[in-house]
């Protein structure tokens, strides 16, 4: 599911059918709703201050909830693959089930940076389809706050692996140019235009990129095929989440700038506007 959620008011509830209609017995057994646990997430974080997330999750908040860390639990090793390359299915489900996510929990993700979006990207790429987004993070968390640590029950988390919600470098490259590829660059429009910054060591954008920055309301996307793709590939995974609540699919590139920084043989696109000329490097 990847509607916006209004706060739920505790960690764990419980939907069931509760005024039977008459009937048959295979009518009410038809009628009844399972029950359903909720599952609050944190998954606040900082970039440069890998110790920070934890640090608030400590100092309050949505009690009940167990803690993700962006870097250590959402992401794989960083190294040619980017900053923030997607963990294995070994890996993640490690920490899913630490985190008490497993068959019939409801996720309920808050964060910063993406952080909320990626959880909610991760756990559909891993098959489980039953998690969304808090809209807002914690600001918009109607009740109260709890510090220190949870004591959170594991759970069985089994992944299973989609295909087709990706795409990599050298798909990408082979496709510069192909009028049915809408590329989006969640970046700011600074590190879009290549303006020197502090985060990318090669300045500049995949040629043909649109700039969406993921801090501002999307722009108007043609028809196509939707590829979001950011710094690392955090902040583009709430491109992929907006998009799936108007209604359009989009694929991730996981290695995002980060990865194709590092490979010279690929092309580099500075300069212009959003709407204006570009120049390819």
């Amino acid at each position: 599911m990847s509607r916006p959620i209004a706060p739920i008011s505790s960690r764990t509830a419980t939907a069931t059918a509760t005024t039977p209609p008459t009937g048959s017995d295979a009518e009410r057994r038809t009628w009844s709703t399972p029950a359903v646990r909720y599952r609050f997430v944190d998954c606040r974080w900082e970039l440069g201050a890998p110790e920070r997330g934890r640090e608030l999750y400590l100092a309050g908040h949505v009690p009940g909830a167990s803690f993700l860390d962006l870097d250590r639990d959402l992401s794989g090793p960083p190294g040619s693959s980017g900053r923030h390359p997607l963990p294995t299915a070994e890996a993640f489900a490690a920490a899913a089930s630490r985190a008490g996510i497993g068959a019939g929990v409801f996720v309920v993700a808050y964060g910063t940076l993406g952080g909320a979006e990626r959880l909610w990207w991760l756990l559909r790429h891993f098959g489980h389809d039953d998690c969304a987004v808090l809209v807002g993070g914690i600001d918009t968390w109607g009740g109260p706050l709890r510090a220190g640590e949870e004591e959170v029950e594991p759970a069985d988390f089994l992944p299973r692996e989609r295909t087709g919600d990706t795409v990599g470098a050298d798909e990408l490259s082979a496709r510069l140019g192909d009028e049915r590829l809408v590329l989006l660059d969640a970046r700011p429009h600074a590190r879009w235009r290549g303006e020197p910054n502090p985060v990318d060591r090669v300045p500049g954008r995949i040629p043909g990129a649109v700039s969406a920055p993921w801090t501002e309301p999307l722009p108007a996307i043609p028809a196509g095929e939707i590829v979001a793709y950011c710094g690392s590939g955090v902040t583009a995974s709430v491109l992929v989440h907006r998009l799936a609540l108007a209604g359009r699919d989009a694929r991730l590139y996981p290695g995002s700038w980060s990865e194709w920084e590092q490979r010279p043989e690929l092309p580099v696109e500075r300069g212009g506007t959003p709407d204006g000329p570009r120049a390819a490097v």
